[in-house]
């Protein structure tokens, strides 16, 4: 894992479960083969976690709450 500034022109999405209301959030990016681009959504001028995809999957289960 390494963190960087956001690199320009990307596209960030933000999850289907955010809502507006300002609460915890994360964005990724795509476009990137083996690396996803992570960031704060309430800060996007900050820095970039850039994980590998095995690093993002490990993530998303122990945020779902999935055994490993």
């Amino acid at each position: 894992m390494i963190s960087v500034s956001s690199p320009p022109g990307v596209m960030w999405r933000k999850s289907s479960y955010s809502s507006d209301n300002g609460g915890d959030c994360l964005e990724i990016a795509s476009g990137f083969p083996g690396i996803v681009p992570v960031r704060d959504s309430k800060a996007p001028e900050g820095p970039v976690l850039m994980l590998s995809t095995h690093a993002w999957a490990g993530f998303v289960a122990f945020a779902a709450g999935v055994p490993r």
